[in-house]
């Protein structure tokens, strides 16, 4: 059974597709899978059981990227091709069944997905980290050890939620009296937002920080396997958290949490005041700007649905999901 998964090219909806990924695997055992997906998404797919090729997409001029893929796939004859992008690719491909994902803006993005291949309920996102990222994690995270993981940036500055904010936040969770008192503290980011989380990473002392980041998605996955709560910003890394397991927050501002919000039994989100439609919809927001749309939320709003997360979830031995 060969399959071809074409999956997005960023990191949180690609994530998002990795429960119908799973699906897939657990239907087709055996099948042989090849993945095309974004260059930042290659370490979320590279461990999954059957992938046996990641064709890399690489946006190019003139849909040069499609073109590649289409080079790339159009000799062989797929037993299924399963397109989440909902381009035509399929339709071109030599293949015994095909199914191809068509918009749809009124659902939340996980069932959206799933929907491409008629499952209901969707199945939850998950990730395959890999041995040796597993037992890294293991080494640094021994059994007891509480860790609070802090999603402190995003893609898009408005969605941001401020670094200063971040800080006092982890501050009073983990200090004294504090709902995760005297945890170690995960940071992670892109490699190329080290500033942007320095501030919250000086707010931690150097015995219980780990700085994941510039880590790649499967080592930061196997760790975040291992942590007792997430809190951070709409981002791949929050998609990431729920997928691994994790009792997750997710802050909002200018996106939608009815398509975006996370996903999941140990998930919840919160925002301010204003409602997405209300921010974006303002005379005067400016997208452009790098400025956070989110300073209605206050420090104080976040630790409260903190507070009640890490409550709900806690048990003598929180049930840790591993895949394969």
């Amino acid at each position: 059974m060969r399959i071809l998964f074409i999956t997005s090219n960023r990191i949180g909806d690609a994530i998002l597709s990795t429960g119908v990924l799973g699906a897939l695997i657990e239907r087709y055992p055996g099948c042989r899978i090849t993945i095309a997906c974004g260059p930042l998404a290659v370490p979320i797919f590279r461990h999954a059981p059957g992938v046996e090729h990641i064709h890399v997409m690489r946006k190019a001029p003139l849909i040069g990227h499609w073109r590649k893929l289409l080079a790339a796939t159009m000799f062989r004859r797929w037993d299924l091709v399963v397109d989440i992008r909902g381009s035509a690719t399929a339709y071109v491909l030599r293949a015994g069944e095909r199914r191809v994902l068509r918009p749809d803006h009124s659902k939340h993005r996980v069932p959206h997905i799933a929907s491409v291949l008629d499952l209901d309920p969707p199945p939850a996102p998950r990730v395959w980290p890999g041995e040796a990222a597993r037992a890294r994690a293991a080494a640094a995270i021994p059994e007891g050890r509480i860790v609070l993981a802090v999603g402190p940036t995003a893609n898009w500055a408005r969605k941001t939620w401020p670094a200063g904010r971040f800080a006092e936040l982890v501050a009073r969770l983990t200090g004294e009296g504090g709902a995760l008192a005297g945890a170690h503290v995960l940071i992670a980011a892109a490699p190329d937002e080290r500033e942007a989380t320095a501030q919250v990473r000086a707010a931690v002392p150097a015995d219980r920080l780990i700085d994941l980041v510039g880590e790649e998605l499967d080592v930061v996955a196997a760790f975040l396997e291992r942590s007792r709560f997430f809190v951070g910003n709409d981002s791949g890394l929050m998609h990431l958290a729920v997928a691994a397991g994790t009792p997750t927050l997710g802050l909002f501002g200018p996106t939608r949490d009815d398509l975006y919000g996370p996903w999941g039994p140990k998930a919840a989100f919160v925002r301010g005041p204003r409602s997405c439609a209300e921010i974006i919809g303002d005379p005067d927001f400016d997208k452009e700007s790098r400025e956070s749309a989110m300073l209605d939320l206050t420090v104080d709003n976040v630790l409260k649905a903190a507070d009640a997360l890490i409550a709900r979830t806690a048990s003598p031995a929180r049930e840790r999901e591993t895949r394969v």
